[in-house]
């Protein structure tokens, strides 16, 4: 089995972009470098100004380079990808995209750190770079430029995949996980206890399902959901043990429970339950009271 370690660099973040670096390590399965490739590519349109600023490639720096379909890293990639040997990104999904856009179709078995590191570390930070510093990784890319005689930046293609290759020896080594678990890691959904982004961010999921279940609603109606948040939301749903408090929103009645308005007003309930703007779960619940459902 061999292990390719790989990074790209792009002419931006959209849709329309594509790979103008391509970068990877070939390692064996004792985590020992065979082979290195490093290209810098001609894309089919220009390198964003904001994409310069992130890698600092230029357009005059691949404007004599080919096409990647035609460099010895994309051929001897292409030879390598088959579902015995193993791929290793840094969120995945972008790079596997970008790749798909040059004709490149995985047969790898993938690991995914960055998906690895939400397990492993759930309160922690998951960028490559911050990771470098925050593990001691960057005090060991001096020994493996020296060996391989390469030089290496931070945000190039090749700088990543040298920390990329040093935070997968970290997580093996460290966490003690076979390519097996790593492997299952990075298709498992990521449970969450908290909320790391948004309104609520840094909130208990388990909180914020009691306190505002209309914020929950609205994210569980969102198509571009992360997968990891709404895996995360619908298990705490389903192991909620307290009820939820619906209060309203706004008129005379606002910040007060449902439940308490009823005690108190049911007419006003009943004219809320028709005619106000509401979510569908504190519509079901106020049907509930009022017995319509």
């Amino acid at each position: 089995m061999k292990i390719i370690i790989l990074d790209t660099e792009t002419t931006g973040n959209k849709e329309e972009d594509r790979i103008c670096q391509l970068s990877y390590l070939v390692m064996n399965e004792n985590l020992e470098i065979e082979e290195i490739y490093n290209e810098l590519v001609k894309p089919p349109l220009p390198i964003s100004y904001e994409a310069m600023a992130v890698h600092h490639i230029t357009n005059e720096m691949v404007e004599d380079k080919p096409q990647i379909k035609y460099t010895d890293a994309y051929k001897r990639l292409k030879e390598l990808n088959s579902p015995e040997n193993l791929i290793v990104i840094h969120n995945a999904k972008f790079d596997l995209d970008m790749l798909k856009k040059e004709g490149f179709n995985s047969f790898f078995k993938l690991i995914d750190t960055f998906r690895i590191l939400k397990h492993l570390l759930p309160e922690g930070k998951f960028s490559l770079q911050y990771n470098r510093y925050a593990l001691g990784l960057y005090k060991k890319e001096k020994d493996i430029c020296k060996k391989y005689n390469i030089e290496i930046n931070a945000h190039d293609a090749l700088g990543d995949v040298i920390v990329l290759g040093l935070l997968f020896e970290y997580i093996i080594r460290n966490f003690d996980k076979t390519f097996k678990e790593l492997i299952e890691l990075t298709t498992k959904p990521v449970l969450h206890d908290k909320f790391y982004q948004g309104k609520h961010k840094f909130e208990k999921i388990k909180d914020v399902l009691i306190k505002d279940p209309d914020y929950i609603e609205y994210m569980l109606s969102l198509t571009d959901l992360d997968p990891d948040v709404k895996y995360s939301i619908e298990h705490h749903l389903e192991n909620l043990d307290e009820p939820m408090e619906f209060r309203f929103g706004v008129g005379k009645y606002k910040g007060m429970k449902i439940e308490d308005v009823a005690e108190i007003d049911l007419q006003y309930l009943n004219w809320a339950y028709h005619n106000m703007k509401m979510g569908k779960w504190m519509r079901a619940k106020i049907g509930e009271i009022l017995g319509k459902n």
